[in-house]
C-alpha cells in the first residue's frame, strides 16, 4: 500500500513527463509552435482534465475515486507510454519505420493508456465494465481528440483510433477475467470487486466497505462454542482493572470482525472495568471472527460475565514464578485464577493452538484444581516461525511447563491480598511505533517483599531478542516482568503489513517508555480483591479450519497469475496494434 502523492505533486510531475513526452515525438526541423501544441493538445491537457474528471464521472456512475488517485492514475497511465514511444523514437533510425505518420502512432499509443487505465479502474472503482469504462477512456478519447484537432485526419485514422482502443479494452478484459478465477474457484466471489472496499475500509472505515468485506469473510463461517474469562481486581467498591480473556484471534486484519479486539472490548465494557487488558490466548486465525456483529455478541458475554463477577472465595496469591530456568511458562496465583503465561522467547513464539490450552485447562478443572488462564506472550517474532500446533514436541513440551508452573505457583501461595497497580500510554501510531490504539498498559503486583510487572503492548508480536531487552531495563524496579503483545491485526495497515513491534520503534525509546510506566504503576499500587468468572458464548461464527490457508492460497495464485497476465496482456496488446498499425500502412 502506498499514500498518493499531493495533487500539486503529480501536478507538477505531469507537465515533466508531459513535455518529456512531446520532445521525444518532435522531428527536429519542425516549429516550436507546433511542439507546443503537441505538448498541451495531446499530452497535457487529456491527461490533467483526466485527473480531475475521472472522480467525477466514475461516481455518477456508482463509482469512487479519490482526487489524489484520480491524478495519481493520470501520471502512470501517461507514463505506461514512455517506454512504447521510446522504442518507436529508437527504430525511426533504422530503417522505414521511420515513415510512420507520427498522428497515426500517437493514436497507437493510447491503447495502453485504455488498457492501463480500465484494470485500475475496474478495481479500485468499480468493479463493473460497463460503469467503469467511461471513466477509463476520459484521458484516452481526449487525447485522439487532440490528435484530430492538430492534424487533418482521414477515415483510415479515426478506425485506427477505434481498433486500438478496442484491442486495449479486449486485453484489459481478458487480464481482469484471469487474474478473477483462482478467488472466484474458491469463494465464488470476484477477486478484483474486493479491492474497492479494502482500500474504503482501510482509508475511510467506510461502514459500507466493511458491511461488504465482512460479508465476504462470513459466507464461509462455522459456529464454535467459545469461552471468555475475566479477571477483575477491585479497591474501595471500585474495579481497578480488568483482564478480559476471550478464546478469539484478533484477526483477520484491519479493524474487521475481531481485529483491533482490544479496543472493542475496552470500549463495550466500559470505564466501570478501570484499565482493561485484553492479552492474547492461546488461538489461531480459526478463531477469527468474521464480522462486527459475532464480535459484539462476545462483548455481550464479557459484560454478562463482568456483571455477575464476585469476589473469589480464596485470597490466596503468589507472586510471578517461573518453575526452573528455560520453562516456556510462568503463573501467578491471583485468588481463584492462576495466570500462566507461555513463551518459546528467546526462540521464535507465535500463535499456540487452542486445544492446547483447551485440554490444560480441562485437566485441571477435572482434577479440582484452581481456575487456569493460559496467556500465550506472542513476544519474538520472526517470520512463519513459532507456531505450537497441538500434538507436536513443542506442544507436549509446553504443557509440561505450564503444568509446573502452575504447581510452583500454588507451592509459593500466601494469604492476601496482592497490592496491584496500573498505569498505560496511549497516543501511539501504527505507521511510526508499530502499535495499535491501546498503547501500552502494565499490571504491576506486589506479594509479599516481591514486585512484578507485567507489559502488555498492543501490536502484532515484537520483534526477536526485544523482550530481553526491555526486561533487562526493568532490572532494578522490579524482582519479575513479562512483556507481552496482543496480536491485534489493525497494525497491518502499513506498508509491508507485518509491523512487529520494535520495527518502527526504536528499542531504546520503547525500553524507556516502558519502564517509566511500570515505574507509574507501582506508585499505584493499593491492595486489591480479586474477582473472576467465565462463560461460554455458544455458536459464535469464526472462519474455523483451514479458511486462512485457502484464502492465503488464492490471494498467492491471484499474484501468480496478475503478474503473468499483465505481462501477457500487454505484450499481446502491443503486438495486435502493431498489426493493425502496419496493416494501415
Amino acid at each position: 500500500m502506498l499514500r498518493a502523492p499531493s495533487p500539486p505533486v503529480t501536478l507538477l510531475t505531469l507537465v515533466v513527463v508531459d513535455a518529456a513526452l512531446a520532445v521525444l515525438v518532435w522531428r527536429p526541423g519542425e516549429s516550436l509552435t507546433w511542439l507546443a501544441e503537441l505538448w498541451i493538445g495531446v499530452f497535457l491537457l487529456p491527461s490533467v482534465a483526466a485527473g480531475f474528471l475521472t472522480g467525477p464521472v466514475a461516481a455518477s456512475l456508482g463509482g469512487r475515486l479519490a482526487l489524489r488517485r484520480s491524478l495519481l492514475l493520470a501520471l502512470t497511465a501517461t507514463i505506461v507510454a514512455v517506454p512504447l514511444l521510446v522504442i518507436w523514437r529508437g527504430f525511426t533510425f533504422l530503417g522505414p519505420i521511420a515513415a510512420l505518420p507520427v498522428p497515426l502512432v500517437l493514436l497507437w499509443a493510447q491503447g495502453p493508456v485504455l488498457w492501463f487505465r480500465h484494470m485500475s479502474l475496474y478495481g479500485v472503482s468499480n468493479a463493473h465494465h460497463a460503469r467503469s469504462l467511461p471513466a477509463s477512456a476520459i484521458q484516452p478519447v481526449l487525447a485522439v481528440l487532440g490528435v484530430f484537432v492538430l492534424t487533418s485526419p482521414g477515415a483510415g485514422d479515426a478506425v485506427a483510433a477505434a481498433l486500438f482502443l478496442v484491442l486495449a479494452f479486449l486485453c484489459c478484459a481478458l487480464l481482469i477475467r484471469t487474474t478473477e478465477r483462482p478467488i472466484r474457484r474458491e469463494f465464488g466471489v470476484s477477486g478484483m470487486s474486493l479491492i474497492r472496499p479494502i482500500l474504503d475500509h482501510i482509508n475511510a472505515r467506510d461502514p459500507a466497505a466493511t458491511e461488504a468485506l465482512e460479508s465476504f469473510f462470513a459466507r464461509h463461517a462455522i459456529p464454535a462454542d467459545l469461552r471468555v474469562t475475566l479477571l477483575a481486581f477491585r479497591a474501595n467498591g471500585a474495579t481497578k482493572a480488568t483482564v478480559v480473556m476471550p478464546t478469539v484471534h484478533p484477526g483477520p486484519f484491519a479493524a474487521l470482525g475481531a481485529s483491533d479486539l482490544p479496543r472493542k472490548l475496552t470500549q463495550a465494557l466500559g470505564p466501570e472495568a478501570g484499565a482493561v487488558f485484553v492479552p492474547h490466548t492461546p488461538c489461531d486465525h480459526d478463531l477469527d471472527l468474521p464480522t462486527s456483529r459475532e464480535v459484539e455478541r462476545v462483548a455481550a458475554g464479557a459484560r454478562d460475565v463482568f456483571a455477575g463477577l464476585r469476589a473469589d472465595r480464596s485470597t490466596e496469591v503468589s507472586p510471578l514464578v517461573r518453575p526452573h530456568e528455560g520453562s516456556l511458562a510462568r503463573a501467578q496465583l491471583l485468588g481463584g485464577t492462576v495466570l500462566v503465561l507461555v513463551s518459546q522467547a528467546p526462540a521464535p513464539t507465535d500463535d499456540i493452538a487452542y486445544a492446547v490450552a483447551d485440554r490444560l485447562v480441562r485437566e485441571f478443572e477435572a482434577q479440582g484444581g484452581p481456575h487456569v488462564a493460559l496467556i500465550d506472550a506472542h513476544n519474538s517474532y520472526v517470520e512463519d516461525q513459532g507456531d505450537v500446533a497441538y500434538g507436536t514436541p513443542i506442544a507436549s513440551r509446553l504443557m509440561g511447563d505450564a503444568r509446573s508452573a502452575v504447581t510452583e505457583a500454588l507451592r509459593n501461595a500466601v494469604p492476601g491480598p496482592a497490592e496491584i497497580g496500573v498505569a498505560a500510554r496511549t497516543g501511539y501510531s501504527t505507521g511510526e511505533h508499530g502499535i495499535g490504539p491501546q498503547g501500552i498498559r502494565v499490571l504491576a503486583s506486589r506479594v509479599g517483599a516481591r514486585t512484578s510487572a507485567l507489559v502488555l503492548i498492543d501490536g502484532n508480536n515484537l520483534l526477536v531478542g526485544l523482550r530481553q531487552t526491555i526486561l533487562d531495563r526493568l532490572r532494578g524496579l522490579v524482582d519479575d516482568a513479562e512483556v507481552m503483545t496482543t496480536d491485534n491485526h489493525v497494525v497491518h495497515e502499513v506498508d509491508g503489513g507485518l509491523n512487529p513491534v520494535g520495527e518502527r520503534y526504536p528499542i531504546d525509546s520503547l525500553a524507556t517508555d516502558v519502564r517509566a510506566l511500570v515505574a507509574d504503576a507501582l506508585a499505584d499500587l493499593t491492595p486489591v480483591e480479586t474477582a473472576s468468572g467465565s462463560a461460554d458464548v455458544p455458536g459464535v461464527s469464526v472462519l474455523g479450519p483451514g479458511y486462512t490457508a485457502r484464502l492465503l492460497t488464492s490471494l498467492g495464485d491471484t499474484l501468480s497469475v496478475f503478474a503473468n497476465a499483465f505481462l501477457t496482456t500487454f505484450l499481446l496488446l502491443v503486438a495486435s496494434s502493431t498489426v493493425v498499425l502496419a496493416a494501415l500502412q
